[in-house]
């Protein structure tokens, strides 16, 4: 018998908010975190705009000693998912046995290659730190997350580019829906806003050129040219729906399906007619036993690339027909820009939030209207709407596509 799960905790270090109050409060207002890059002198790069972590104080979660350690994006990682397991509230007594970690990230440790790079360039290769291979990897966020929580079950790292964070959540889901788990911390976490990162992503064209910090991340505007690297993680904690009830914890939503698929068609670019992400739509809702017309939001991939939203929108009217109609479908990549591998992780919170307050996020900074991308993306302000059912889709280089639907949690025993 399969089990119900729900989402007890939640964490979030993103752009425009370092906990997840901050981050649901900035998505409301459609408040953005671009502005010109600041880590680094990013003059010869043609992108040098990015939508970095503000005013985060580490030291809360992690001594000094623990961050150097640590590339960035496992000290988000750590940082969000300790937030989540306080926010869960979970009892000491829990079996560790049972309790997984599946944090993902696309990248991995980018900034501690690039240094220890330099310093075997400069300094000898004897000069490389031990610390070198255990920073960069990419489950090292999942390795060090298990330690920070004591979480002794199975511990994985999806590496899937873009929807890695929400395979994450999917993944993890399946295990305890299916028995494996009993608990489960699940997101995603990237840090690659580097010299190396940016340089690589501006010579495949893919970023935004733009000098305007408000015309640079606008999903489904005509005026679109490439996406906005943003940086961060964020972490939700999964339990089965009986824990969850006989502990009275606090409850933020249901998810009730996940769906999978792959393009099979190109390293970079989605398959034209939309067909993977139709597949891994149609999936998810099979899994959830809901029809279209129960959807009422979705939380887009939306990147802000021309070909990305296009086809997202062609896949959204190929799965929903008509009830495509009845649809609001925004993109918070608008404000918080594209967190690569954590953006399914903190657009599952987003969606979670959404669902929670009856609010629908808005695609912020919209402008020019493109026939191409003709669905209600709920422009530049948000709304209140009831909403019952909502979904999330994260689509990956590789043609990795990942769909999430949640559902509102209401007091059955009411």
């Amino acid at each position: 018998m399969k089990r119900r799960v729900v989402i007890t905790g939640m964490g979030a270090v993103t752009p425009v908010g370092n906990n997840v109050d901050a981050l649901w409060e900035s998505i409301q207002k459609g408040i953005h975190g671009i502005g010109p890059i600041t880590r680094f002198d990013a003059e010869s790069i043609k992108t040098n705009l990015a939508a970095e972590i503000k005013d985060l104080d580490k030291e809360v979660y992690l001594t000094k000693q623990e961050s150097r350690k640590l590339d960035l994006f496992t000290q988000y990682a750590i940082i969000a998912s300790k937030q989540a397991y306080l926010d869960a509230d979970l009892p000491e007594s829990i079996d560790r046995n049972r309790f997984g970690v599946m944090i993902s990230s696309g990248i991995g440790g980018l900034q501690t290659i690039e240094d220890s790079h330099a310093t075997m360039m400069t300094r000898g290769a004897g000069r490389v730190s031990p610390h070198f291979i255990p920073m960069c990897i990419a489950n090292m966020a999942a390795g060090n997350v298990a330690i920070a929580l004591q979480a002794k079950g199975i511990c994985t790292s999806v590496v899937t580019a873009c929807a890695a964070g929400a395979n994450a959540i999917g993944d993890a889901f399946r295990s305890i829906r299916d028995g494996y788990m009993d608990y489960m911390i699940a997101g995603g976490a990237e840090a690659s806003i580097t010299p190396l990162g940016m340089a690589g992503f501006a010579s495949m064209r893919a970023t935004s050129e733009a000098t305007d910090p408000n015309r640079a991340s606008i999903p489904f505007d005509m005026e679109r040219n490439g996406f906005v690297m943003g940086e961060g993680a964020g972490a939700i904690i999964l339990e089965t729906l009986e824990s969850a009830q006989a502990r009275g914890a606090h409850i933020y939503g249901e998810i009730v399906g996940y769906g999978a698929s792959c393009d099979a068609y190109h390293i970079t670019a989605p398959e034209s007619t939309g067909d993977g992400a139709m597949r891994s739509m149609t999936m998810a809702l099979d899994d959830a036993g809901v029809g279209t017309d129960s959807i009422d939001y979705i939380n887009a991939h939306g990147t802000s690339t021309p070909l990305n939203d296009k086809t997202e929108t062609k896949a959204i009217r190929g799965v929903f027909g008509e009830d495509a109609n009845k649809l609001a479908v925004s993109s918070t990549k608008s404000m918080t820009g594209h967190l690569l591998g954590a953006s399914g992780a903190v657009e599952a919170i987003i969606s979670l939030k959404a669902l929670a307050d009856g609010f629908i996020p808005p695609t912020a900074n919209f402008k020019e209207g493109d026939p191409d991308c003709d669905l209600d993306i709920v422009p530049n302000v948000g709304r209140k709407q009831d909403i019952h059912y909502a979904m999330s889709n994260s689509l990956g280089f590789g043609g990795h596509n990942a769909t999430l639907i949640f559902k509102k949690w209401e007091d059955e025993s009411a």
